[in-house]
C-alpha cells in the first residue's frame, strides 16, 4: 500500500506517522511510541486501528472520560476501556459475585480500626488520620501486601522495601493501621465489596482470568505504577503498542515507575518510534521546550506564538480563560487570594490539598489565636513533621501553604475562612500546579515563579529529572501565549 494514502479525515499522515503505521501493519513488532506534548498521539492510534487488519484490539486509557472519547474515535473492533474497568470485570468473575463499589471503604475500615484502639492511641491515630488514609491508597498502588496475609500470593514489594521507600517515615502506629486495614480490605474484596484501587489491586495480585486480545494498546505509558505494570504482564499475551512521553514523567512521588517507558521497552522488546511534531505549541513555545526535548518540531503552518518575561503584571492584565501554573502550591494560593481581593474570579484546579490543610489549621489552636501565635503553631507543626520526614520538600510546601493563610488572616479563625473560601471559589482564571496541569492546554499560560524549578529539595538524579519534566509540562500547556512571571511583581 502506498504510504501517501494514509489519511485521517482530510489530514494526511506525517512521515513519522507513516513510519509507525508501516511498522504496525507490516511487522509483528511491539511498538513504543515516544510522543511529545501535543504530537497527535490519539490521531496516530486512530491511524493504526484504521489501517491494520481488522482484529480485536483492547485500547486502555487512564480515566473514563478519555476511554469514552477514544470509543467515539476508534473503529468498532476496538474495545476502549480503563484499566480499572478491566480489573473490575476480572475480579467479578474471580469471586463469582456481583461487586459493590464502595468509595469510602478504606475510610470506613480505618475508622473502625482506630476505634478499636485504646483511648490514647486513638487520639494519636486521629491526628494523622488523613495521612494514614493516603498511605492505604499508596500501598495498594504499589502492590504492598502485609506480612502474614495471603502468604501464597507473590509479592511485588517486600514490607521492608515498601516502608523504607516512603518520603515521610510512617510511625509504628500508622504501619499497624495500614496493615490492619489492608487485611480487612482483602477479606471484604473476596466478599464482593471493593473500591477503585481494589479494581486493580485484587485481580492483579490475588488472581483472575484476564481477557485475551491479539493487540493491547496503552496510553500515558510513562505514568504506569508497579501495579499497572504487573497487570499488563497478565494482559499482554501477543502484541503490545504503548504510547507515552518520557519527558512528561512527573508522578514518581505518586508511585509511577521511574523510567517506566524504558522498563516496558526492555520487558517487551519494543521498537521505539518518535512523534516529535507538536500540533499544539507554536514556534516560540516549541523553541522554549527544546531545553528538555531538543528534537521537538512544529508543523509548517505553525503560528509564531508569544513568549515574554513580564517585569510587572496586574490582576486586570490576566485574560479570562488563562491558566496560572506554578511548581509549588503556596505561591499559587497567595496569588489566588490576591486576585480574589482584586475582584477577579479564580478557580484552583485539582487541588486535593485543601481539606487536609483546613484540618491542620483547625488543629493549631483556638480560632482567636493572633497571627504571630498562628505562625508559631505552624512552625511547631512543621518541626514535628520534619522529624519524621525522609524528604523535607512536601512538609515545607504544606507549611508554606499554611503560612499563606496565616498571613492573610488576623486570627486563626480568619485564616481558616480564607482557606475555605479559596478552595470553594469558581471563576474564569484557573490556578494549578505543574503536576495538575498535565494533560491540559490553555490559550494563555502564566508560568509563576519559574525559578522554583527545579525544587531545591530535589537531590537525586531521578528527582532532578522529574523537576525538569515539570518545567517542560508547564511550558507545553500554552497554545499561543506564555508569560514568565514572579509573584513579587504582581501589582
Amino acid at each position: 500500500m502506498d504510504a501517501l494514502v494514509y489519511t485521517l479525515g482530510d489530514k494526511i499522515a506525517t512521515p513519522e506517522q507513516i513510519a509507525i503505521i508501516e511498522a504496525a501493519v507490516r511487522t509483528k513488532d511491539n511498538l513504543l511510541i515516544s510522543a511529545l506534548a501535543g504530537a497527535a498521539k490519539t490521531s496516530t492510534l486512530e491511524l493504526i486501528c484504521k489501517y491494520m487488519p481488522v482484529q480485536p484490539i483492547l485500547s486502555i486509557a487512564f480515566n473514563k472520560r478519555i476511554a469514552e472519547e477514544m470509543a467515539k474515535r476508534l473503529p468498532g473492533h476496538v474495545q476502549c476501556s480503563t484499566i480499572n474497568s478491566i480489573g473490575h470485570r476480572v475480579w467479578m468473575k474471580a469471586c463469582s459475585r456481583r461487586l459493590v463499589l464502595d468509595t469510602k471503604k478504606s475510610y470506613n475500615l480505618l475508622s473502625l480500626t482506630v476505634k478499636s484502639l485504646a483511648k490514647k492511641k486513638q487520639d494519636e491515630a486521629y491526628e494523622d488520620f488523613s495521612e494514614t488514609l493516603k498511605l492505604v491508597a499508596h500501598a495498594k498502588l504499589n502492590g504492598y501486601i502485609p506480612d502474614g496475609v495471603a502468604p501464597h500470593v507473590k509479592r511485588l514489594i517486600t514490607s521492608e522495601h515498601y516502608w523504607g521507600s516512603l518520603e515521610e517515615e510512617a510511625s509504628d502506629l500508622q504501619i499497624h493501621l495500614v496493615n490492619e486495614v489492608l487485611s480487612e480490605n482483602i477479606k471484604l474484596s473476596y466478599a464482593g465489596t471493593i473500591d477503585f484501587n481494589d479494581q486493580i489491586y485484587m485481580p492483579t495480585l490475588f488472581g483472575g482470568t484476564f481477557p485475551k486480545f491479539p493487540l493491547i494498546m496503552v496510553d500515558e505509558a510513562q505514568d504506569l505504577s508497579p501495579l499497572n505494570h504487573a497487570m499488563l504482564k497478565k494482559l499482554v499475551t501477543e502484541r503490545f503498542i504503548a504510547v507515552g512521553d518520557p519527558w512528561q514523567s512527573i508522578y514518581g512521588f505518586r508511585g509511577a515507575v521511574h523510567a517506566g517507558m524504558s522498563h516496558l521497552q526492555r520487558d517487551y522488546s519494543m521498537r521505539e518510534m518518535p512523534l516529535s511534531i507538536s500540533f499544539r505549541c507554536p514556534i516560540k513555545i516549541v523553541e522554549r521546550a527544546r531545553f528538555r526535548a531538543p528534537h521537538m518540531q512544529w508543523p509548517q503552518w505553525a503560528k509564531e506564538g508569544h513568549v515574554e518575561q513580564l517585569k510587572e503584571w496586574t490582576a486586570n492584565s490576566i485574560p479570562d480563560g488563562s491558566a496560572i501554573i506554578c511548581r509549588n502550591n503556596a505561591p499559587l494560593f497567595s496569588c489566588a487570594l490576591r486576585l480574589l481581593r482584586s475582584g477577579r474570579g479564580i478557580q484552583l484546579v485539582g487541588s486535593d490539598l485543601g481539606p487536609g490543610l483546613v484540618r491542620i489549621l483547625k488543629k493549631l489552636g483556638p480560632e482567636h489565636l493572633k497571627r504571630d501565635e498562628v505562625h508559631a503553631s505552624i512552625s511547631r507543626w512543621e518541626a514535628d513533621r520534619l522529624r519524621k520526614a525522609r524528604s523535607e520538600g512536601p512538609v515545607r510546601d504544606r507549611a508554606d501553604c499554611l503560612r499563606v493563610f496565616a498571613s492573610f488572616g488576623d486570627t486563626l479563625g480568619a485564616a481558616i475562612a480564607y482557606a475555605e473560601r479559596l478552595f470553594t471559589s469558581a471563576g474564569p482564571i484557573q490556578l494549578l500546579s505543574g503536576h495538575k496541569a498535565k494533560g491540559l492546554e490553555f490559550e494563555t499560560v502564566f508560568f509563576l515563579d519559574p525559578w522554583r524549578v527545579p525544587s531545591k529539595y530535589a537531590t537525586t538524579p531521578e528527582q532532578i529529572e522529574q523537576e525538569e519534566n515539570v518545567k517542560y509540562v508547564i511550558i507545553t500547556r500554552a497554545k499561543q501565549n506564555l508569560f514568565f512571571v514572579n509573584l513579587e511583581d504582581l501589582l
